[in-house]
C-alpha cells in the first residue's frame, strides 16, 4: 500500500467519524411547500417565513445550542412530488421533522408516509382529514374547515339565509370543505339548492354561477384556494347576481381582492386575526405576536404578510418550543407538542391533546369582509 493509498484510507476513516458529529451539530427540518405553481400564494410566503425564522434562531445560537438546517422542497402543489420529497427527506436526509405541505391534497398524500417513518409532520393545510382521524406523528396549524363553515352558517342564521348555492374546486381542500358543508348545513337549517364542483384551473365560471341565479339562491359559498376564487366573484357580479358571497378561510390573501376588483366589495369570509391585527384590543392574547410577525416579515420582504405564511410561522415556532422543552429527541418532542397548552400563535391560541392534533376551535376565527378594497372585521 503506497503513501497515497494509506492517506486516502485514513481520510475515509476520519470522515466517517466527523460526518455524524457534524450532523449532530444541527437539527434538520424539512419543508415541502408549493413555492411555485398554482398554490404559490400559499407556499411562497410560507417558505419566506421559515427562512426568516431559521435565520433569526440560528443567529441567536440555535435551539439548545444546535442550529437548524432548513431543507425546502418545492412541490408546486403536486401530490406526486410531495410523496417523492417526503420519502427523500425521511429516508435520505433523515430530517427531524417536516413542515408542510401547503395544500390538503399533498398532506393527505404523505400523511401515512410520515406516520410509517415516525417523522413529525406539521402541516400548513386546513382540511379536517389531516388530523381526523388522529395520526400519532401528524399535526396541523391552520384552523379547521368545519369551524370556518360553522362560523359562516351562524352568520347566515342571523341574516335569515336558508337557501344557498355551493361552489367548490376539485382539490383536496375543495372536496373536504364540500363534505363538511353538506354535513353541517342541515344542522343549521340551511338547504343546499345548487352544489357544483369546478376545475381548479378554471378561467370562466359563468355557467356555474348562472345556475345559482336560476335557482334563486339567497347566498353563495365558494370553497377553494385557487385564483378561481376571484373569477367566481367577478362572474357572479357580471351576470347581475347581487346575493352575499361567502368565501372560505382560503380567501385570506389581499391579491384575490385586487384581482376581483370592485366585485370583491362586501365578500364575507372567516379568517385568523393577522389581517386585522391593528384593530384588536391591546390586551388580546394574539395581538403582540401578530404585530411582531407582520412587522418583521414586511420589513424583510417588502410585501404584505398573509395568514398562509402565518401557518408556517406557527408550525416552526411550535416545533422550536417543543425542542426547547423536551430536548432534541423526536419522540419526546412529539409528546411535548401533543400536550402543549396555551401556545399563542398567528392562527389562534393552541391547545393540543392526544385527541386533538390541531388545537384550535371556532373561536380562532374572526368574520371579515372586504371594505374599500381592504379587509375589515365584519359588523
Amino acid at each position: 500500500m503506497n503513501i497515497f493509498t494509506r492517506l486516502a484510507a485514513a481520510l475515509t476513516i476520519v470522515a466517517a467519524f466527523i460526518a455524524p458529529a457534524m450532523a449532530a451539530d444541527t437539527i434538520k427540518v424539512g419543508a415541502i411547500l408549493a413555492v411555485t405553481g398554482p398554490a404559490s400564494f400559499l407556499g411562497a410566503p410560507e417558505a419566506k417565513t421559515l427562512e426568516m425564522l431559521v435565520a433569526d434562531v440560528n443567529a441567536k445560537g440555535g435551539v439548545g445550542g444546535r442550529k437548524i438546517e432548513l431543507i425546502i422542497k418545492d412541490s408546486a402543489a403536486s401530490p406526486e412530488k410531495a410523496v417523492s420529497f417526503a420519502k427523500q427527506l425521511i429516508e435520505e436526509e433523515k430530517v427531524f421533522a417536516i413542515i408542510g405541505p401547503s395544500t390538503s391534497g399533498e398532506t393527505m398524500a404523505i400523511k401515512n408516509i410520515a406516520e410509517a417513518g415516525k417523522t413529525l409532520l406539521l402541516s400548513c393545510a386546513a382540511a379536517e382529514p389531516i388530523v381526523n382521524p388522529v395520526a400519532k406523528y401528524v399535526f396541523k396549524t391552520p384552523q379547521m374547515d368545519k369551524d370556518a363553515i360553522i362560523r359562516i352558517f351562524e352568520l347566515m342564521n342571523k341574516k335569515k339565509i336558508t337557501r344557498i348555492g355551493v361552489l367548490s374546486s376539485n382539490t383536496g381542500f375543495g372536496g373536504a370543505g364540500k363534505g363538511q358543508i353538506e354535513k353541517l348545513a342541515p344542522e343549521h337549517g340551511i338547504e343546499i339548492v345548487v352544489n357544483e364542483v369546478y376545475d381548479k384551473a378554471a378561467t370562466d365560471l359563468t355557467a356555474e354561477v348562472t345556475k345559482l341565479k336560476a335557482a334563486k339562491v339567497q347566498a353563495l359559498v365558494n370553497w377553494s384556494i385557487e385564483p378561481a376564487q376571484s373569477i367566481v366573484i367577478k362572474n357572479t357580479r357580471q351576470i347581475g347576481l347581487k346575493i352575499p358571497i361567502f368565501q372560505s378561510h382560503g380567501f385570506g390573501n389581499i391579491q384575490y381582492v385586487t384581482v376581483a376588483g370592485k366585485a370583491a366589495e362586501g365578500v364575507i369570509f372567516p379568517a385568523g386575526r393577522l389581517l386585522v391585527a391593528d384593530t384588536l384590543p391591546k390586551k388580546h392574547p394574539q395581538k403582540a405576536v401578530l404585530l411582531d410577525y407582520r412587522k418583521t416579515y414586511e420589513a424583510k420582504y417588502k410585501e404584505d404578510a398573509s395568514t398562509f405564511g402565518g401557518h408556517a410561522y406557527d408550525a416552526m415556532k411550535i416545533l422550536i418550543k417543543a425542542i426547547e422543552t423536551a430536548g432534541a429527541d423526536p419522540e419526546k418532542v412529539r409528546d411535548s407538542i401533543e400536550n402543549m397548552k396555551g401556545f399563542v400563535g398567528t392562527g389562534g391560541v393552541f391547545n393540543f391533546s392526544p385527541t386533538d392534533h390541531n388545537g384550535l376551535d371556532k373561536s380562532a376565527f374572526e368574520m371579515l369582509t372586504v371594505k374599500k378594497g381592504k379587509f375589515a372585521v365584519y359588523k
